[in-house]
């Protein structure tokens, strides 16, 4: 990407970032904001599906000849009969020429809530009995147009709506696109990190800021320009699965991305951000479950990359279910992640879903790199078994509602030595307004310590298996490489002049002093 490119994406960014919040803020009101982001993201993906599956029915046809059609006057009837399959197929849902967001905005009255409850409903009922029908069933379920939320009356919910829709359809779009900007895309997680950063950490601990994303994507991809599948085992949002495709394009990943998500609103957004970065819905398959207990994809591992940032030290049913031990995930490093820090749990997890070529890199808590007990029985396997690659301290304040110095832990089963590589990277940041972030120079940086594999004094340090066993199997980053002493150095015989000529100056005063007193006495 070249230098005006970039300056010009980023000045897109600023300005739409600018506008789209602008009028979330505006439409907002009484709804708090954590709650009504539900309407304003639903709102801007109700939007790129219907104008994305216009301009797929309008192309088709100017391409066979018929310059003057035009999908969104088209009669409902004819739609259905005409279109309808071929859109099912290959979109995997449809929308009548009547349910189109411009038609429905053009169209809007006091039941507009009534509208666009039925228009969901149909989209999602569209793909029922198609192979789509996973992805697109319950999309629009924390989206409801007749929600309290919005008022106490049709009209009063109806007209907060239609502000809504009016912001959206405000945005011209394509002011901003060009073909290394996904406006729709960057509008949308745009808004989740707004709104995660405003509701601290309660929307936060499921977005990863996107610099770190950058970073981990590019760790996982490091060597390499494809692999076969990405999967995130606590997707959230979906972010960190999407920004392979941002940073390598759409043939990076040949056979899909996957996910799986305990929140149903946050997979509900993990799947819409799927679609409003065009990935195909028979290129993803995001789950819900509890990936713990119940994972979902075992029919599709191994992968080749995988990303994850899984939530710090929460409570996970452990020991107390006997069964777990012998699960095939946790059983090989004979000890059950604690039932108060299930850490542990979720790396075993991915290292029995990565593939014999692949790398896993985790945002990990730094505390569970030297506590005791069985995390230390843990980290024994997979120092034993050669499995740890390298570790990153980041710096702190990265992450939305927290203000740790978290650890970035990568995972291979196809090292070629038996050392592994510590990287301080605590003092690559750049101070936002709220957090630190990472900058594109940042990252260059970790990456060039990654892949060079030199040490640096104060930086990197290869470090061979046996000094790890000899620390006790303690993988702090802060044990192998030494912090640069920014203190400034103390001159002994500087300090003892010091010291005489205070002293000197002391017993002057004394004797100031006590000729004032006496002449006070006097």
């Amino acid at each position: 990407m070249s230098v005006v490119t970039e300056q010009k994406n980023s000045a897109n960014q600023q300005e739409l970032g600018r506008r789209i919040w602008a009028i979330a803020d505006d439409v907002r009101g009484a709804v708090d904001g954590w709650d009504f982001k539900q309407f304003i993201l639903g709102t801007l993906f109700y939007r790129f599906i219907s104008e994305n599956m216009r301009d797929y029915f309008n192309v088709g046809e100017h391409e066979a000849g018929d310059l003057d059609f035009n999908y969104a006057v088209l009669s409902d009837d004819e739609a259905s009969v005409d279109f309808k399959p071929g859109a099912v197929v290959e979109k995997g849902f449809f929308i009548l020429p009547s349910q189109l967001f411009e038609n429905v905005l053009a169209n809007a009255n006091d039941e507009l809530n009534v509208t666009l409850k039925d228009i969901f409903t149909s989209i999602e009922m569209s793909a029922i009995g198609t192979d789509s029908e996973e992805a697109i069933r319950g999309l629009f379920a924390d989206m409801d147009p007749t929600s309290n939320r919005l008022g106490e009356t049709a009209t009063e919910k109806s007209r907060r709506l239609l502000k809504i829709l009016q912001g959206i359809n405000a945005i011209n779009f394509a002011d901003f696109q060009t073909n290394e900007f996904d406006a729709f895309g960057y509008a949308y997680e745009y808004l989740i990190s707004k709104y995660a950063s405003n509701a601290g950490k309660s929307g936060g601990e499921f977005f990863t800021p996107q610099t770190v994303s950058k970073l981990l994507a590019q760790l996982v991809m490091s060597g390499k320009t494809q692999i076969n599948k990405v999967y995130d085992p606590t997707c959230g949002s979906g972010s960190l699965l999407l920004e392979i495709q941002k940073q390598y394009g759409v043939d990076a990943v040949k056979e899909g991305y996957f996910g799986q998500e305990i929140n149903m609103t946050n997979f509900n957004l993990a799947r819409m951000n799927m679609f409003l970065h065009n990935v195909s819905y028979a290129k993803f398959n995001i789950r819900r479950g509890d990936t713990l207990l119940s994972p979902m994809h075992e029919d599709e591992k191994p992968f080749e990359a995988i990303v994850s940032n899984p939530p710090y030290s929460i409570k996970w049913i452990g020991d107390e279910d006997p069964t777990l031990i012998n699960d095939k995930r946790f059983a090989p490093a004979g000890k059950l992640a604690p039932r108060s820090k299930a850490d542990y749990a979720f790396i075993m997890h991915a290292l029995s879903y990565l593939k014999s070529n692949g790398r896993a890199a985790i945002v990990c808590f730094p505390g569970i790199f030297y506590r005791s007990g069985a995390e230390k029985t843990i980290r024994q396997y997979l120092v034993d078994q050669n499995f740890v690659e390298c570790l990153i301290s980041l710096p702190d304040k990265l992450f939305f509602g927290t203000t740790i110095a978290t650890t970035i832990l990568i995972l291979a089963k196809n090292k070629k030595d038996a050392t592994t590589l510590f990287i301080d990277a605590s003092a690559e940041f750049q101070s936002g307004t709220n957090n630190n972030f990472l900058s594109d120079e940042n990252i260059a940086h970790i990456m060039q310590a990654f892949q060079q594999r030199e040490s640096v004094e104060h930086l990197v340090r290869i470090v061979e298996k046996d000094e790890i066993i000899a620390n006790d199997y303690n993988l702090s980053v802060s044990t192998y490489v030494e912090k640069k002493d920014t203190r400034e150095p103390i001159i002994i015989e500087d300090v003892e002049r010091e010291l005489v000529e205070t002293t000197h100056r002391i017993a002057t005063l004394r004797s100031e002093i006590d000729v004032l007193v006496s002449q006070l006495k006097n």
